[in-house]
């Protein structure tokens, strides 16, 4: 039999034996709940990526675009001048010369 020095002993030791097993289930918890977190965060991170590349996969127009609208401003400065020969009332560089 065990005297009471011994029983106290062993209470003590499975009482510590108890609260670490419980802080390591919750601390293994707390780990998977970060990694579930972390692989949410890289499959978000992964279709942003995807719509990135899907968003600048026309980028080649961009200069074609810049191009076509070089042409349309020149265009409409060419008519606010003709229009500001014609019409008194449109301020124009060449009304003051």
């Amino acid at each position: 039999m065990l005297s009471e020095a011994e029983l106290t002993y062993w209470s003590v030791i499975l009482v510590l034996g108890a609260v670490v097993i419980v802080a390591v289930v919750v601390l293994l918890s707390l780990l998977v709940a970060f990694v579930k977190r972390i692989d949410r965060a890289c499959d978000d991170i992964a279709a942003t990526l995807t719509a990135i590349s899907e968003n600048t996969k026309d980028t080649v127009l961009i200069t074609q675009t810049g191009d076509g609208l070089d042409l349309v401003l020149a265009e409409g400065l060419q008519h606010h001048l003709f229009l500001g020969r014609v019409v008194d009332s449109i301020p124009t560089p060449a009304a003051k010369a």
